[in-house]
């Protein structure tokens, strides 16, 4: 049997600490350090290789930068593995793992995010669990040889994600992440659990393409009861601003103060994108369900449907650097579901 191979990218996280014994304090584990704690990765039929980024990066800190350069890694070791897994920080996992199911285009290996909430020298952790299952996901495959789950998920405690639907919920407990509008991909217990008629497949004849190019110039407006005039105006006249996540209410509503409908007209005419998102963590907006829907929709106010706001953030960098100005492409995919992002009725 081929032993398998899967390359595992540590770019920080509390997964990727252990405690000094002099000091206390939490520092970076080494590749042997880290391995002592799980022995069952050396078997003869896989082998797991370290590579990690130079300087670790504190979550909080991630960019476009670095969702290209952890793709542009990926995508260089693309046929010397079978799968990958990412060592990250939980507390913008889901927007790296969005990210990345955009930039790979036509994947079919897996990309498993993971990472804990207790570092993996602690006595009681979730880092253990979550490392040993992402492998073995990540080198997961068929009778035919191929992956199980050939796309970019999220995985933690015992639950495995679409990473572009993934949101982190809980900043303690160990299932810190859930998908509320689309189920797991596969559960974890005594035995892992798959569940094929969720899971995305890109054309297996297609090669992999890399697009790292990207447009941050997007603003997150939430609607809130009292919002006023000034602060809307504020956020739309941002100079460079290209995009907007408008997180609505409920199924998509808004107030119904006409100024509010004017500007976003007068945005959307001077070639903003604009998108409603529900604030709502389950659900879809739904134009037209309410009568306080409908101003946005007249006004060009795109649908997100039930796309997550770190999903909409990356997609709208991701389709800004991919097609610059053309605007009308930019719109047309906004409202398709490019990688399983999100669900049109």
């Amino acid at each position: 049997m081929k032993k398998k191979r899967v390359l595992v990218i540590s770019t920080g996280g509390t997964i990727s600490m252990v405690k000094d014994p002099e000091t206390g304090a939490l520092r970076p584990a080494d590749w042997e350090e880290f391995k002592s704690f799980m022995p069952e990765l050396n078997t003869d039929n896989l082998e797991v290789v370290l590579t990690r980024f130079e300087h670790f990066i504190d979550s909080s800190d991630v960019n476009p930068e670095f969702w290209g350069k952890l793709a542009g890694i990926i995508y260089q070791n693309y046929p010397d593995y079978d799968g990958f897994v990412v060592l990250h920080g939980t507390d913008t996992m889901s927007y790296s793992a969005s990210a990345l199911s955009f930039m790979l285009e036509n994947l079919n290996k897996p990309v498993v995010f993971t990472g804990s909430q207790l570092p993996i020298g602690v006595r009681r952790n979730d880092a253990r669990e979550n490392f040993l299952t992402a492998i073995e996901i990540a080198a997961e495959q068929d009778e035919m040889g191929d992956a199980i789950v050939p796309e970019v998920t999220v995985f933690f405690e015992d639950r495995l994600w679409r990473g572009n639907r993934t949101t982190k919920v809980n900043a303690e407990n160990f299932a810190a992440f859930k998908s509320y509008n689309y189920e797991a991909l596969a559960k974890a217990g005594v035995h892992i659990r798959y569940y094929p008629e969720r899971i995305h497949y890109s054309d297996q004849h297609a090669p992999l393409r890399l697009r790292t190019k990207t447009d941050s110039n997007v603003a997150i407006l939430k609607l809130y009861p009292g919002i006023s005039q000034k602060m809307v105006d504020a956020i739309l006249h941002i100079p460079g601003l290209r995009a907007v996540v408008l997180e609505t209410f409920g199924s998509g509503n808004a107030m119904s103060a006409p100024w509010f409908f004017e500007t976003l007209k007068e945005a959307v005419d001077k070639g903003i994108i604009i998108v409603n998102k529900t604030q709502c963590l389950g659900g879809s907006v739904d134009f037209g369900h309410y009568a306080a829907s409908l101003p946005m929709l007249r006004a060009g106010v795109l649908s997100g449907y039930d796309i997550t706001t770190e999903a909409l953030v990356t997609q709208l960098m991701y389709l800004l650097g991919a097609h610059g100005d053309d605007i009308a492409t930019i719109k047309t995919l906004i409202c398709t579901s490019i990688c399983g992002e999100m669900t049109i009725d």
